[in-house]
């Protein structure tokens, strides 16, 4: 609880200050060690959209292991806005995988991160696991398409044999940029435990369930426009 306490401190000072333009991975790393796992800074960018102001805010939970690092976060849905007033599901959220490669000791390359949305269904194989459990999703952006296996992603999760955790690992096969990617790493019981317990906190909210109790924000119901954005990355964006 000590270490946890003098890890947070700081962070908690920064809520209070206006934070300077610094970069949200540069602090994620040097923070990095071979075990390390955290959430990074909880910071708010503020976005100017049509007269108005809207926090984003960033706070994965972050894996840094000897070879790969892997983070996740929720990705809210977005909604239409309708002519009665109310709001309709257009999209889904996800949780969002990203793994990026070690490039030297405490060192990521971010540009060449990889990423893996998994839906609800898949975030429910994921939290139902037990110790001995294994799951593997797969995705492909033109399934059932002329150009279905030019690009194909595989994320598999298994047991270690002594069940002190689990190696999750991403698998990339571009076959346009013929590229093959593969990333790999060891959570511990403790670290899959936090993933398990946060992905199942968010998992109605990427649903969209939380609407049902929580009257819609201030952004949707005066937004100009019909579609919520989604100001953030997407799977298939890498």
């Amino acid at each position: 609880m000590l270490k946890v306490s003098r890890l947070l401190h700081p962070r908690n000072q920064l809520l209070h200050k206006k934070l300077p333009g610094e970069d949200v991975k540069g602090s994620i790393w040097q923070n990095a060690i071979n075990t390390f796992a955290a959430f990074s800074t909880v910071r708010q960018d503020v976005v100017a959209d049509a007269g108005k102001r809207e926090g984003r805010v960033f706070a994965p939970y972050s894996v840094f292991k000897g070879k790969a690092a892997l983070s996740a976060e929720p990705r809210l849905p977005t909604f239409n806005r309708l002519d009665s007033g109310g709001v309709k599901l257009n999209r889904r959220g996800v949780i969002m995988l990203t793994f990026w490669p070690s490039v030297g000791e405490r060192k990521y390359d971010w540009e060449k991160r990889q990423l893996f949305a998994l839906s609800a269904t898949e975030v429910g194989s994921l939290i139902s696991m037990g110790t001995r459990d294994s799951s593997e999703f797969f995705h492909d952006p033109s399934m059932l398409s002329s150009n279905a296996g030019q690009v194909r992603k595989s994320l598999s999760i298994k047991p270690n044999a002594d069940g002190s955790g689990y190696f999750i690992s991403l698998s990339v096969v571009n076959n346009n940029l013929k590229t093959n990617d593969r990333f790999t790493v060891p959570v511990t019981t403790a670290e899959f435990a936090v993933m398990r317990t946060a992905f199942s906190f968010a998992l109605p909210h990427i649903m969209g369930w939380d609407r049902f109790t929580n009257r819609p924000s201030e952004s949707i119901s005066q937004s100009p426009s019909k579609v919520v954005p989604q100001l953030m990355e997407a799977e298939w964006d890498r």
